[in-house]
């Protein structure tokens, strides 16, 4: 698209038709679009890259916290999915969207830059937003993917794709993947031009509300995504064929992390599998007695994976062989992501509560008390750490308490 075409979309605003099949075939609006040509990879997305590792050895953090600032009015929902999670833009700001249909630019001062009320869909944003050529993506419970400004806040498109997106996007090469629900219940996969908006691919194989977020995994040249049928579905990278299907004995509700020829992730079976990605057989499964919504963090370096449960425990296990290295009480259900960095792992639970342990023991360093459950993800950066939460019960019960927030952690 030239420079002549968006200047006359910003200032007129176009719809058009997204010729699809199922559940699709909304209406695309363009109110102009991100520079081109596009960037091969993302500049920030959830859980760092696309094989969603959720690992920062660069990372440290400090032996001992406060709570530097909280910004409240992110979330005020009583949806229990995990919330999204903030990233970071390349000016040192923070993007996070909330259950209120709202995008957040933050500062790391805590000033708001812009915010935008994009939809007014009743669970608005759960899924953690993406920055790629200089512009934000995020999909919605309205079904739609949306993408805006990332100076501004103004929104440069809106695709309909489905019913609901609960799901965070994944980007390579130009294209955004993302998982999308429908009502049936039934589901599917696309990929959009990350300029455009248009819908560039898509396959409505997967059958049951996919909430999972995807894995792309360019090495083994597979793309992988789980669904609340119990089943991992892959697909061939970049051709799309679709290649197998893994069943589990549950809901695959959180992400799927991939390393080493494999597939990690976590089910409502209450198991935890890592699955062989060239043909979709079973590697090892771990029993943890409890479902698994958690996404698992997996550290080349020591050849860990670090997931969560919901019998508020987190995990530590070998990645070759599923071994447990250690198990660590955290004090709540763990529906979010761990995030790893260079000496620990930090969670956040239902306790409320963020906690970091050591990552070698297991052994806990310090806990951050928070108002509502602590079901994002941990971010990290050269100077402090962020996380959201769901409101309070207070807030959610009418009684006065505190909707739920967006923090800034520093060392003490």
């Amino acid at each position: 698209m030239d420079e002549r075409r968006r200047q006359f979309l910003r200032g007129v605003g176009v719809t058009a038709t997204v010729a699809s099949a199922g559940c699709v075939g909304r209406l695309r609006t363009l109110t102009g679009a991100p520079s081109s040509p596009a960037a091969e990879t993302a500049t920030a997305q959830f859980r760092g890259e696309t094989t969603r590792r959720g690992v920062s050895p660069e990372q440290t953090v400090p032996e001992s916290v406060r709570v530097d600032w909280r910004r409240d009015g992110l979330n005020t929902g009583d949806h229990t999915a995990a919330k999204a999670s903030p990233v970071e833009a390349p000016d040192g700001d923070l993007v996070v969207t909330g259950d209120t249909g709202e995008v957040w630019k933050v500062a790391p001062s805590g000033e708001i830059r812009w915010r935008t009320d994009a939809t007014d869909t009743t669970r608005g944003f759960h899924g953690t937003p993406m920055v790629a050529n200089d512009a934000v993506y995020v999909g919605a419970y309205d079904g739609a993917l949306y993408c805006f400004d990332l100076e501004t806040g103004t929104q440069y498109w809106r695709t309909q794709v489905g019913d609901a997106i609960g799901s965070s996007p994944g980007y390579h090469d130009g294209r955004v993947y993302i998982a999308v629900e429908y009502y049936d219940p039934s589901g599917g996969i696309f990929a959009l031009d990350a300029i455009t908006g248009e819908v560039v691919w898509q396959d409505q194989r997967v059958t049951n509300h996919p909430h999972s977020t995807c894995a792309i995994d360019r090495e083994t040249g597979r793309l992988v995504v789980g669904d609340n049928d119990g089943k991992l579905y892959a697909w061939s990278y970049p051709d799309h064929e679709f290649l197998w299907t893994f069943e589990t004995g549950g809901s695959i509700k959180g992400p799927v992390a991939t390393y080493d020829g494999g597939a990690f992730f976590g089910s409502w079976d209450d198991q935890i599998y890592r699955v062989a990605l060239d043909d979709g057989s079973q590697v090892w499964s771990v029993d943890t007695g409890a479902n698994v919504m958690s996404g698992p963090s997996v550290d080349p370096a020591t050849e860990t994976v670090y997931i969560g449960d919901q019998h508020e425990s987190l995990y530590a296990l070998d990645a070759a062989r599923g071994t447990q290295q250690w198990a660590a009480d955290v004090g709540g259900w763990v529906i979010g992501c761990p995030t790893v960095t260079d000496d620990h792992v930090l969670v956040g639970s239902y306790a409320p509560k963020l906690v970091a342990l050591d990552r070698t023991t297991g052994e806990a360093v310090w806990s951050v008390e928070g108002e509502g459950e602590m079901t994002g993800t941990p971010l990290v950066t050269d100077d402090a750490i962020y996380m959201t939460e769901r409101a309070s019960d207070g807030y959610l019960n009418g009684d006065g308490g505190p909707s739920g927030a967006l923090y800034r952690i520093v060392a003490a």
